[in-house]
């Protein structure tokens, strides 16, 4: 029986006082604690928790999924997880449904060393925060328990990884365009791809990037790209489904792999791409560019939260945990992948001054890099698209988000997948 299930059941046995401990109880006090954490793919990694448990003295059990069935799991049974690892669009539906408790500041060791892109959304002065659910909009906990950007100790969310999105397009089909003045995406609905474009199925984050297309094509204007009306909603879709009715889509992918596979095969020239694709593709010999759209990127930002239902050792082990993420390696590791960790200073030293300049500095690549996997997914001479990590995020046109009519699109979306 699990200890926890063990402690649950003890619970309401009242035990005569001289007969003491039981050498099973007096095992699991001593017992390195357990931790659940529940996510995606992304940052759920082998690696990584193999490394925290020898760092930590803990035992962590990853369980990772689909976004959606991760976040379904999570809001419907909290107890299944001590810790969650996924998304900022996914934020307003956990608190709402009570899945996670608010984190102390107080407990993460580095919290004076997150960036202000996490705690204020401008990573310089002057940057564009972008619409929708920027993470320092649903950071802090205030005391009527609502979710506000008003500075506070308690904090929905640990921010974690990061990153700007877009689209891949392969160079020996679409010439290549000049980041931030003609990559445009616009290109993902341009009818002389009819037939080889693909998009992300997530209705969290394809929609943005349909929005972003049809928006740019002229099609559509939106009062608010990041929280649209159900009229605008209604719109979008009549032009999305129209041009799937003409053929002008080769699909929807459902992950990473998929999407390289898309392009790999040429069954796709240009579709929705996360950055670890564009650079499995581009280690593949196929010459795909991550665009900088001229509008901006759609962004994310990683969250990790604590259960509700967590408590005791396992709370304890899962600060722990949060704060294993900031000090240093995980950061680096991650950044092989093209992600960015909220405190990257912490991470500089574990890793070479070359794969700093390109990953960070977005210098050209000094030397052929490597990726997680060991194989090398950066060409030396290359430049990383979009240019460094301040210019990136400085050029964010929307946050994945949930909108107020987030119910209102599932049907919407799905109809737009499987009609």
């Amino acid at each position: 029986m699990r200890r926890r299930q063990f402690i649950k059941n003890a619970a309401g046995i009242a035990l005569p006082a001289a007969l003491g401990g039981f050498p099973a109880i007096l095992k699991a006090e001593n017992a390195r604690p357990t931790i659940r954490v529940m996510g995606t793919h992304v940052t759920l990694q082998e690696e990584l928790r193999l490394r925290a448990e020898k760092e930590l003295g803990i035992n962590i059990q990853f369980y990772p999924g689909g976004s959606a069935e991760v976040l379904m799991r999570a809001t419907t049974n909290p107890s299944s997880f001590d810790l969650y690892e996924q998304w900022s669009n996914s934020i307003k539906v956990l608190w709402n449904t009570g899945a996670i408790q608010p984190i102390n500041t107080q407990r993460i060791q580095y919290w004076s060393e997150i960036n202000n892109l996490s705690k204020t959304g401008q990573i310089t002065e002057g940057a564009k925060i972008g619409r929708g659910d920027a993470p320092h909009r649903i950071l802090y906990v205030q005391k009527d328990k609502t979710l506000s950007s008003e500075p506070s100790q308690q904090v929905s969310f640990l921010p974690y990884v990061h990153n700007t999105d877009s689209f891949g397009y392969d160079s020996r089909y679409i010439d290549v365009g000049e980041p931030y003045v003609t990559e445009s995406w616009g290109w993902l609905l341009n009818e002389n791809y009819s037939g080889k474009v693909a998009i992300v199925n997530e209705p969290t984050i394809g929609i943005f990037d349909l929005a972003l297309a049809a928006e740019a094509r002229g099609l559509i204007t939106f009062n608010d790209i990041g929280n649209m009306s159900i009229s605008e909603i209604d719109q979008l879709f009549e032009i999305a489904i129209d041009y799937k009715k003409r053929g002008h889509f080769r699909g929807v992918w459902s992950s990473v792999p998929q999407s390289v596979e898309l392009m790999a095969n040429n069954e796709v020239i240009i579709e929705s791409m996360f950055s670890p694709g564009a650079s499995a593709l581009q280690g593949q010999g196929v010459p795909c560019v991550y665009a900088a759209p001229k509008e901006g990127y759609r962004a994310w930002h990683g969250v990790m939260c604590l259960s509700s239902q967590t408590r005791g050792e396992q709370e304890d082990a899962a600060y722990q945990f949060m704060n294993w993420w900031l000090s240093g390696y995980p950061g680096a590791f991650i950044a092989k992948q093209g992600y960015y960790i909220s405190n990257p200073e912490r991470s500089k030293p574990f890793i070479s001054p070359e794969e700093w300049d390109y990953w960070y500095a977005g210098k050209p690549a000094a030397l052929p890099l490597k990726g997680t996997d060991g194989s090398i997914s950066v060409a030396e001479g290359a430049i990383r698209t979009g240019g460094s990590y301040e210019q990136r995020f400085s050029n964010v046109a929307v946050w994945n988000s949930v909108m107020d009519t987030y119910d209102y699109t599932l049907p919407r979306w799905k109809e737009f997948v499987l009609g």
